[in-house]
């Protein structure tokens, strides 16, 4: 997306690092624990969750994308919210628009899993993290919203900047959010500041590429509350583009202004409620994910995000 690999896998592991089931109090003690806190004080269980969760036509779930004790309470959360209402519509940063009829052909039973993995485009990480949540939403027969941009459009939004959304055909174009929002806010204040010593012109680009990730996650999630107004919506997505509200959640709202939004995000720490949001916010404790590289290590392993490609193409 960034034009350099290395950046975007740095980014992503800046923006992307257990509740507990039933009443049982637990120590987060290892990568598949987790709690879940209302606040500093308040920690909450999945028997306990607060109204504003459940009265929510949208729940934000924040995550790190290879966190087992984050995809695990998504799991655990999903389902708490399915017993409580029936018609808990799925989405997910996972999928991209053009996804959605191969996404909703396995819902159907028409193809299988390898079918779904292989033209669905799915994540690398599918089947270890992403099934389990896929696999409740099939068997409740609830929809599933292949919410996201596709990553070639959003990495060539990156290397030459909103403009390359002209460039597109009619179809291409709707794979991605009608309007960006990139003015001045403190979202941008923030991403700009992640984004220090690299050129201005370079991280103008880099921020249309994010917010092209948030605007067209949104107003996926607003036309299907439009279409169907029934239904509460659970949304998957990395930390930064819910913490604080500052990315989905601001770009629903301008879409649809009385729409009610609680948001959950991973903490390695807990701290003080967040002044700076707009949202009710939950944060969900987990471990802090292993170091990465060491530096002066004979570290040869690389990484990459799952929204990462090989092609140079922009044409």
């Amino acid at each position: 997306m960034y034009g350099n690999k290395n950046t975007l896998v740095l980014l992503s592991c800046f923006l992307c690092a257990p509740v507990l089931a039933g009443n049982q109090a637990s120590s987060v003690a290892t990568f598949f624990d987790y709690q879940l806190y209302q606040d500093q004080s308040k920690p909450l269980t999945l028997n306990s969750l607060p109204k504003q969760i459940f009265e929510a036509d949208v729940v934000l779930v924040g995550e790190w994308h290879s966190h087992s004790a984050v995809h695990r309470f998504q799991s655990d959360l999903y389902r708490r919210l399915l017993e409580e209402n029936s018609k808990v519509s799925l989405s997910m940063e996972q999928f991209s628009r053009p996804s959605q009829e191969v996404l909703d052909q396995y819902l159907q039973g028409e193809i299988g899993e390898l079918a779904l993995v292989a033209h669905g485009n799915a994540w690398p990480n599918y089947t270890s993290d992403y099934r389990a949540i896929v696999e409740q939403a099939k068997s409740a027969g609830m929809p599933i919203i292949a919410a996201n941009a596709p990553r070639d459009i959003v990495r060539c939004i990156g290397k030459v900047g909103p403009e390359y959304l002209q460039r597109l055909d009619s179809e291409e174009r709707n794979f991605v959010a009608a309007h960006l929002d990139t003015s001045d806010r403190p979202y941008k204040v923030d991403f700009t500041e992640m984004m220090e010593g690299i050129d201005k012109d370079v991280v103008e680009k880099m921020y249309a590429a994010q917010v092209s990730w948030d605007e067209t996650m949104a107003e996926s999630i607003a036309m299907h509350l439009t279409e169907k107004p029934d239904h509460q919506l659970m949304h998957t997505a990395g930390k930064f583009h819910v913490e604080q509200g500052m990315g989905i959640a601001y770009s629903l709202k301008k879409r649809m202004p009385n729409v009610k939004i609680a948001l959950i995000t991973p903490v390695t720490e807990i701290s003080e409620a967040t002044e700076g949001s707009h949202f009710p916010e939950y944060q969900l404790l987990v471990l802090s994910l292993p170091e990465q590289r060491v530096t002066g290590g004979h570290d040869h392993g690389t990484s990459t995000h799952p929204h990462s490609v090989s092609s140079d193409d922009c044409k």
